[in-house]
C-alpha cells in the first residue's frame, strides 16, 4: 500500500481534489475573496443540512476541532439560565465537563456507556426543573450509538427550552433536521463524514438564536458565538485569522458532497457500513450494540478472547490499515471500525481479508481451536479459512 487506510471516524482519508484545494492561492481574510470563500461554505453547509428555509438559519465556522464548536455553544448559549447535559458515553461526558467550566446552573442525566436515553425520565426531570437548554450528542462515537433527535427535540419545544446538538461526527452522514427536531444550535467538523481535512468546526444555528446571543455577557474571548456572528453578518468574515488552506479544503468537499448528492452519498456510507458489518459478521464477530441503534459512521466490535488489540492494531497498521481502539470502560474489550472518507469497495475487501488473516494467525498464536465460519457447512473450512468469494464484496 502507498497510503494508510483510515478506518475511522476522523480524520479520513480525503478526495485527491480537496489535496490540490488546499494549496490554491494566497489569499488575505480581510478581502472580499474570502468574503467571497466563506459565503460559498455557508451556502453549501445549508444544502448538506437540507434546510428548506434557508433565510432563517445561519453557519460560522471557527478553527478548531469539533470540541471547539461544542465548547463555543455551550459557553454562548446558556447565559445565566440552567442547561440539562445528557450524557450516555465519552462525548456526552466532555458536554458536561465543558459546561461546568462556563455555566454555574448545569445539570445532568447520565446513562451508562451505549445505553438509550429513557425519554420518559427526562420527561420527569423537565417536568420538575426549570431548564433553559438541553445539549445531547447526536452520535456518540465511544459505542457508536445513534441518538434519536425527534424525542428530545419534541421535549425541548415542549418544555421551551433551547435544543443544541453535537453533531460533530454524524452530520455528512446522518440527516440532522433542525427544524423537524427543533435544534437551535448544532455543531460539525470537517474532518469526519463531510469529508475534509482536520482543523475547522461549524456552528449551524436559526438567526434569531444567533441574533440573542449579544444580551449574554461574553465567557470567553476566541469561542464567543455572538462575535462569530456579528463578523458574519455585518463583514462575512471571521474575527480572528482563520487557517485559509482549510477553509479551500471545506469548500471542496462540500462541493464533492454537493455534486454526488446529499441522499446519495448518505446512501453510500450506509451501503460501506453494511457490506464491513455482514463481513465481521460472518467473521464470527460480535458487535457490542444492535445495529438498528448504529450510526452508519462505525461499528463497534467486541474483541474475541482470542485476541489483543494492541496486537490487532500494530498487525493492521502494519498492511497499512488504521482502526480505533476503544476507550474508557470499553478500553480492551472493543475495536472500531469506520468507514467514512476515500474508502473503496476494494479497500474494504482488502480490510476483509486481512482481518481475518489477522484473526486466525491470533488463534494460531493462542492454540486456540478453530471455529466455523458463520452459516457454513460442516465441510466449510476452519475459522478464518474461508474462500475470498465467502466475502460479501468483491475482490
Amino acid at each position: 500500500m502507498d497510503k494508510f487506510l483510515l478506518f475511522t471516524p476522523g480524520p479520513v482519508n480525503v478526495a485527491a481534489n480537496l489535496r490540490m484545494a488546499i494549496s490554491s492561492e494566497d489569499i488575505c481574510h480581510r478581502e472580499a475573496d474570502f468574503d467571497n470563500l466563506l459565503g460559498s461554505i455557508e451556502d453549501k453547509l445549508l444544502s448538506l443540512f437540507q434546510i428548506e428555509k434557508r433565510n432563517r438559519y445561519r453557519t460560522v465556522v471557527i478553527t478548531g476541532s469539533g470540541t471547539a464548536a461544542n465548547e463555543a455553544m455551550l459557553s454562548s448559549v446558556v447565559g445565566g439560565g440552567q442547561i440539562l447535559v445528557l450524557s450516555n458515553g465519552e462525548f456526552g461526558e466532555r458536554l458536561h465537563k465543558t459546561s461546568l467550566i462556563h455555566n454555574a446552573g448545569t445539570h445532568l442525566i447520565e446513562m451508562p456507556w451505549g445505553e438509550a436515553f429513557d425519554l420518559a425520565r427526562v420527561e420527569a426531570y423537565l417536568d420538575a426543573h426549570k431548564i433553559d437548554v438541553i445539549a445531547m450528542v447526536h452520535h456518540e462515537t465511544c459505542s457508536g450509538m445513534l441518538n434519536p433527535l425527534i424525542g428530545i427535540g419534541a421535549l425541548a419545544k415542549a418544555h421551551q427550552a433551547l435544543f443544541i446538538v453535537d453533531g460533530v461526527s454524524s452530520v455528512g452522514a446522518e440527516r440532522v433536521d433542525m427544524e423537524q427536531c427543533n435544534i437551535a444550535f448544532c455543531s460539525s467538523s470537517s474532518s469526519k463524514a463531510i469529508g475534509a481535512y482536520p482543523g475547522l468546526s461549524i456552528v449551524i444555528g436559526r438567526k434569531e438564536q444567533f441574533e440573542k446571543l449579544r444580551h449574554h455577557k461574553a465567557k470567553t474571548t476566541y469561542l464567543n458565538l455572538a462575535t462569530f456572528y456579528g463578523f458574519l453578518k455585518s463583514r462575512s468574515q471571521t474575527p480572528n485569522t482563520p487557517a485559509i488552506p482549510l477553509f479551500f479544503a471545506l469548500e471542496q468537499a462540500l462541493s464533492n458532497v454537493l455534486q454526488e448528492g446529499v441522499e446519495n452519498r448518505f446512501a453510500a456510507i450506509r451501503r460501506r457500513a453494511e457490506k464491513l458489518r455482514c463481513g465481521m459478521r460472518n467473521l464470527n464477530l460480535r458487535f457490542l450494540i444492535d445495529e438498528k441503534d448504529m450510526c452508519c459512521v462505525l461499528t463497534t466490535v467486541c474483541v474475541p478472547k482470542s485476541l489483543n488489540v494492541s496486537n490487532l492494531r500494530r498487525r493492521l497498521r502494519a498492511s497499512s490499515i488504521i482502526i480505533y481502539e476503544g476507550k474508557g470502560c470499553f478500553k480492551d474489550k472493543v475495536f472500531q471500525v469506520g468507514n467514512i472518507g476515500e474508502i473503496s469497495d476494494g479497500d474494504i475487501a482488502f480490510f476483509l481479508i486481512t482481518l481475518r488473516d489477522v484473526l486466525l494467525a491470533s488463534r494460531e498464536d493462542r492454540n486456540v481451536p478453530a471455529v466455523p465460519v458463520r452459516g457454513a457447512t460442516s465441510a466449510a473450512k476452519p475459522f478464518g479459512m474461508f474462500d475470498q468469494a465467502a466475502l460479501p464484496v468483491a475482490i
